[in-house]
């Protein structure tokens, strides 16, 4: 077994793996890193690039990592035109730059929008992801058939830390759609397939998330924004967006009964902050009191935000209709596969198949605490994740972060761990500004041959 492996495989004893020793860990993952690199260079051309233009030949500092990074708008980087033309052969050389295996399996013949184009991908084993494409374009992530029994694997452990494991005994309840490519589905589907009893998954619709319908409607979001849309298509888009909304309100009534009639047991559910607001407003009406949920319930919240009007304390509110129940959390993204899991003192730990980085605003250096100074480092957050094998798992995020890097959490728990203050670098529709971006953006454009 190499060093990396044994390093992803800790995480089948969660309570060791997000309490190891830095001085322990980190030279392990130095040299996890160092044959990773070695072997995926010579398959993924990108990743040969930056290393050829940053003269690494080797990794033998976590500095050398920085280099090699990707910014996470890279796997956006396809030009428009391609799906706009239906050039599916020209996404999937697109594709095939940002991939570590190869594609020439893949048939695109007869290949008619983007949701099929990736159905393709999945039959011929390359388990792609999609994310919600919030800035006008969809990003598209390979990953392989080991990378997902991986992934629900890690999922497994780290999604209940520190309160549960999960046993496949739960009435599962997931406030969004549970069939689609998107990044949230798969999370969704991992779940059920590890908490869930058999049967017992619930979710809003069993009706598939389109890429189209999500690039359509962020495509025209983006030009509302920059003034663009016509007011035929801004009024179409509100007609069709306010009847989405009232049949998933309706949808949602409906799953509240569901839970509401199981609160007594250990339930899971998963949803956001908005849909737990509409429930709240549902138990009031029927009587459900504060504090009713079973003890060992596991209630997760997150997102869903933006644009809603919700009371400033929302949370507040929810944390009481809810009671003493296991509320985890985690941190991660669609480019990251091994989750960060939230700690008693609210920090989120990594376990040691993530090589957690603290860069600069333009992702180009690696911070460190000042000598003899607080132990605090607030950057942009960037990784290596060890886990995946269908892609490079270096990436630049957009996340700005604070990273602890005391030797003791404040659970007791090793460090390094992350503060739960989380904040984007930019906001929807600002310009983040990552180093290396343009000029990635531009060898991607050069490799495919493409222009907008």
């Amino acid at each position: 077994m190499t060093i990396r492996e044994q390093l992803v495989d800790q995480i089948q004893d969660p309570d060791a793996a997000f309490n190891q020793p830095a001085g322990v860990v980190r030279p392990l993952q130095l040299q996890a890193a160092q044959a990773l690199f070695e072997e995926r260079v010579g398959q993924i051309p990108l990743l040969r690039r930056r290393a050829d233009e940053a003269g690494i030949t080797r990794i033998e500092r976590f500095d050398d990592i920085v280099p090699l990074l990707f910014a996470h708008t890279v796997y956006k980087s396809y030009p428009q035109s391609f799906i706009d033309g239906n050039r599916w052969d020209r996404m999937l050389q697109w594709l095939a730059a940002l991939s570590a295996e190869k594609l020439d399996s893949v048939d695109v013949n007869g290949v008619h929008d983007v949701d099929e184009w990736v159905e393709r991908l999945h039959a011929a084993g390359h388990h792609v992801l999609v994310t919600s494409g919030t800035s006008g374009k969809c990003s598209f992530l390979n990953q392989s058939r080991s990378d997902l029994v991986r992934k629900t694997r890690h999922f497994k452990y780290a999604t209940g830390w520190p309160y549960a494991v999960p046993n496949q005994d739960r009435e599962y309840f997931f406030l969004g759609p549970m069939r689609g490519r998107n990044s949230a589905i798969e999370a969704a589907q991992i779940g059920a397939v590890n908490w869930a009893r058999p049967g017992h998954a619930h979710a809003l619709t069993d009706e598939p998330l389109k890429i189209a319908d999500i690039s359509r409607a962020a495509a025209l979001r983006k030009r509302m924004a920059e003034g663009q849309a016509t007011p035929r298509e801004i009024e179409l888009f509100e007609a069709e967006a306010g009847r989405k909304a009232q049949d998933n309100r309706a949808r949602l009534i409906d799953l509240a009964q569901a839970i509401f009639a199981h609160r007594h047991e250990p339930i899971f559910v998963l949803g956001l902050w908005a849909q737990y607001m509409t429930i709240l407003e549902l138990a009031r009406e029927q009587g459900v009191p504060d504090g009713d949920f079973h003890p060992h319930a596991i209630v997760k919240a997150g997102g869903g935000v933006k644009g809603v009007a919700l009371p400033a304390d929302y949370k507040e509110r929810v944390t009481r209709f809810v009671g003493n129940v296991y509320r985890p959390a985690n941190y991660g993204m669609t480019e990251m596969a091994s989750l960060t899991s939230r700690c008693e003192a609210g920090r989120y730990h990594a376990a040691p198949g993530l090589i957690m980085l603290v860069l600069d605003g333009t992702g180009e250096k690696l911070l460190r605490p000042a000598a003899g100074g607080d132990a605090l480092v607030e950057g942009r957050f960037g990784f290596l994740d060890l886990l995946l094998d269908g892609r490079w798992g270096g990436v630049i995020t957009g996340d700005k972060v604070t990273l602890d890097t005391s030797e003791r959490c404040a659970c007791g728990r090793f460090g390094p761990v992350l503060l739960d203050n989380i904040t984007r670098f930019a906001q929807i529709g600002e310009q983040d500004h990552i180093g290396c971006a343009g000029t990635i953006d531009s060898y991607m454009r050069g490799a495919v041959g493409g222009a907008e």
